[in-house]
């Protein structure tokens, strides 16, 4: 304490308002497995690096008792700090006060920070932990939330926007973090829902625990609103910041560039075996990306959705990308409606955010079936197909073995927009594959056939050889290069830098109408 009452009041409100709920409400976090809002901010950012805005503010409601029930900050901790150096602003939802509800002057703080994250250019990162809007302000907290959406809205695609559920989250409250670009999510303590379980039961009578319907592994499995399930809170805090180490501060810069050891000339000898000789042979395509870029690191997106497709960022000679590929240990690589929107949605984040796109290749088609086709996989087809025709970063592609249909072309192919397509000598870019294309070529000519199954043999080979290889593309020019596996890393590295100065352009428009 000083000798100044004026300075003194000023400390006993600051501590005031950093004791949030009070120590009795902090033990209860704890017990929950749950750290409280602050611990979360001195995980997230740099230390010592947080400027705190806005820790005086209180609601103005008096209605139901909530006027003797005023906390200095209402609920969330706001503010501003540094992760790696490098700026980002934050919230974080204390559920010591309230249990975190959303009230008018709580959703002004969060609107100021998105405010200024949008005007400075500079990523935002919400940490979720909130009962939902406080009933007790009635359509006040509603009007908070669409304040919050709205800006969520207008600052998509001009800085990254960072959601991590660390807690419930029900409600309204769920669409702030489904309009951010990434959902992390902790297993065990965090869920999300539109409708909780006791109205799940009211309505349609069926019974289920909040955990099984919208835990981390629902949301990261199931339903992909989820992009990463972290063992914990703090395994999520630390992926979070690992995260940010891809993405630009804003829609205007590129990605930050990490200098590394690993030699941009290296060739992998392994990469020339990696592809069974055998077409119908599975092979895990996160080991062909580890193969390829900087130190094997690879941060991977949505894991465990649409495991068919793999997505996520690496480096190659320290500049950051955004990885695609088809995953034949998993359906043999078809592309489905959750592999098609998994894919086109973080095809579109990283032609957001200046992040080069590389497109591992190998596709059988889509998923044939009428559960697919009644669902819309036209639809989402046709959203993988927009998001990489829309792209304007550099794009290169890679087709490791089977392109074939609808899907070679979807696959960030030379027609749309491509700007290296390269292949290894034993893709196979047809029409269909060569057992299906007998079949319908020559079916009359196998029936008539002394000997029906050798005849198909033959014309299999016939046909492998004349159609499912890499060279009738190649002479088209629809593929720039045929390269031997263990080039691809210095290939795609020398590409990257041909293209760093790459402008295209898209017509004027308000903006296209995606097929959502």
């Amino acid at each position: 304490m000083t000798d100044n009452p004026k300075i003194n009041r000023l400390l006993e409100l600051r501590e005031k308002s950093r004791l949030g709920g009070g120590p009795e409400r902090v033990e209860a976090q704890h017990k929950r497995g749950k750290l409280t809002a602050r611990e979360r901010l001195d995980l997230l950012l740099d230390r010592g690096s947080f400027r705190e805005t806005d820790p005086f503010v209180t609601h103005r409601t008096h209605a139901f008792g909530l006027g003797e029930q005023k906390a200095l900050g209402d609920g969330v901790v706001t503010g501003w700090g540094t992760i790696e150096g490098r700026m980002v602003y934050v919230y974080s939802q204390d559920f010591t006060v309230l249990g975190g509800s959303l009230g008018e002057a709580h959703a002004e703080k969060i609107c100021k920070i998105l405010d200024l994250a949008l005007k400075n250019g500079a990523p935002v990162i919400g940490l979720n932990d909130s009962g939902g809007a406080r009933i007790q302000e009635g359509v006040f907290s509603l009007a908070g939330y669409a304040e919050i959406f709205l800006r969520n809205t207008l600052a998509s695609g001009v800085v990254p926007q960072i959601s991590a559920i660390l807690g419930p989250c029900a409600g309204g409250a769920v669409y702030s973090p489904a309009l951010t670009d990434f959902v992390f999510m902790a297993r065990g303590t965090s869920n999300m829902f539109v409708t909780g379980p006791d109205v799940v039961k009211a309505v349609t009578h069926e019974q289920i625990s909040a955990e099984d319907l919208g835990g981390a592994a629902v949301h990261a499995e199931r339903s992909g609103v989820c992009h990463v399930a972290a063992a914990s809170e703090a395994d999520a805090l630390y992926l979070i910041r690992k995260l940010l180490g891809y993405l630009p501060q804003n829609n205007m810069e590129d990605p930050p560039f990490l200098p590394t050891d690993d030699d941009p000339l290296r060739m992998d000898e392994e990469l020339d075996s990696i592809v069974p000789e055998d077409p119908g042979k599975p092979y895990d395509v996160k080991d062909v990306i580890r193969h390829i870029v900087d130190d094997k690191g690879f941060f991977e997106v949505h894991e465990g959705f649409a495991p068919n497709i793999v997505v996520g960022f690496a480096r190659l000679g320290g500049h950051a990308v955004g990885i695609v590929a088809n995953q034949p240990t998993v359906l043999a690589g078809v592309l489905d409606i959750d592999a098609s929107e998994k894919a086109a949605r973080f095809v579109r984040l990283c032609d957001c955010f200046n992040a080069p796109l590389v497109t591992l290749v190998d596709v059988p088609g889509f998923m044939p079936g009428t559960t697919q086709e009644h669902a819309g996989i036209i639809r989402s087809g046709a959203k993988l197909l927009y998001a990489y025709c829309e792209a304007t970063v550099p794009k290169l592609t890679v087709i490791l073995r089977k392109a074939y249909g609808g899907a070679y072309i979807v696959m960030s192919s030379k027609h749309m927009r491509g700007d290296i397509n390269l292949a290894w000598p034993g893709a196979e870019i047809a029409v269909m594959g060569p057992d299906g294309a007998v079949n319908i070529i020559f079916r009359k000519e196998m029936e008539s056939a002394p000997n029906p199954d050798a005849r198909k043999l033959e014309l299999t080979a016939e046909y492998r050889e004349k159609f499912a290889n890499p060279y009738v593309a190649a002479e088209r020019g629809y593929l720039d290069d045929i390269i031997e596996p263990r080039q691809t890393r210095q290939r795609l590295i020398n590409a990257l830098e041909m293209l760093q100065n790459k402008r295209d352009t898209n017509p004027h428009k308000k903006h296209g109408n995606i097929p959502l």
